[in-house]
Formats: C-alpha cells, sequence, structure tokens
C-alpha cells in the first residue's frame, strides 16, 4: 500500500490545538495595507479558528 502524504498546502496554513481544533490565519494582511484602518489590521493579527464544516476537509488533508 502507498503512504498517506500530508498536503503540503494545507501543513503550512493551519495547526492543530490542544483540543483538536483547527487554527488557521486571517486573510487580507499580506498586501495593500495602506488603505485598511490600524483597527482592522490590528483585528487581522489575531488567528481564528476553523468552521466545523471546514475543519472536517481540512483534517482530512492534514491525516488527522
Amino acid at each position: 500500500m502507498p503512504k498517506v502524504k500530508t498536503h503540503s498546502g494545507a501543513k503550512k496554513r493551519f495547526s492543530v490545538t490542544g483540543s483538536g481544533k483547527i487554527k488557521r490565519r486571517r486573510s487580507g494582511k499580506s498586501h495593500i495595507l495602506t488603505k485598511m484602518s490600524k483597527k482592522r489590521k490590528l483585528r487581522l493579527r489575531h488567528a481564528g479558528l476553523c468552521a466545523p464544516s471546514d475543519a472536517k476537509r481540512v483534517k482530512k488533508m492534514l491525516n488527522i
């Protein structure tokens, strides 16, 4: 049987918390930041959790 491989893109973007939830980075903080308010950029700093519907897919990609 072939080995089950982890999705390389998912491996770089997601991490698993101690309780098994999927942690993700918020989108929109890579470029064109001059037009954004400081408040909005500050909110984007903090990581979020994946929605349960997406978490199922991500776990499949990470082989969890």
